[in-house]
């Protein structure tokens, strides 16, 4: 039986996805490139010499230039790769802009495999989401991967969700397992949040 968070949950999610869905190609490289803006700014904001970040799905706001600007700078990025026991591998990203495709159909990384434990080297995490509220509670697509990587760590960094700028919202329903993320990423925005982590 699904509690009531899990059915709201459930429900916007789908109305997230398909609000993406019917985004045009101009929408999705502007908000690529402001994407490219607000990371390079936020990597420099803190000094980052290691990210973690991801390869986005054709409906995410784009992290593609991001990635490879960043390789190019000299900055280690570190891309997730999903297990199918629940936890992330990691590799590290290089800038020649090779996918393989994931578990679940989503971009990977074609790089030497790390373990789950690379990535508590990173200075900024930078992860997908559906939806963040003002509070910090992130709404991802429900399968846990990065919930569990960050309440798995010990010393976490900052950690700032990317989505659109109307996937800021006043409030989401939030479970026991879901982590708060530090701050948000839009196309034209860098939101610092202070979350209660757990």
């Amino acid at each position: 039986m699904r509690s009531e968070a899990e059915q709201q949950k459930r429900a916007l999610r789908a109305e997230l996805r398909e609000r993406r869905q019917i985004l045009s190609e101009t929408q999705r490289d502007e908000a690529a490139a402001g994407i490219t803006a607000q990371l390079d700014a936020l990597v420099d904001a803190h000094g980052a010499r290691s990210v973690s970040c991801f390869l986005s799905t054709t409906t995410e706001p784009g992290t593609m230039p991001f990635v490879q600007g960043a390789v190019r700078r000299g900055i280690r990025v570190l891309l997730p790769i999903t297990r199918a026991d629940g936890l992330l591998d990691w590799a590290v990203a290089d800038d020649s802009g090779t996918v393989a495709e994931g578990l679940f159909g989503l971009p990977e990384p074609t790089g030497e495999v790390l373990g789950p434990i690379a990535v508590n080297d990173v200075d900024l995490m930078i992860i997908p989401a559906a939806a963040v509220d003002r509070s910090g509670t992130r709404l991802g697509w429900g399968r846990g991967y990065f919930d569990k990587t960050i309440g798995s760590m010990e010393g976490c960094p900052p950690v700032y969700a990317v989505i659109y700028d109307s996937e800021v919202l006043d409030s989401l329903p939030r479970e026991v397992h879901d982590q708060p993320v530090d701050g948000i990423v839009t196309p034209t925005q860098t939101i610092t949040l202070s979350p209660a982590r757990n």
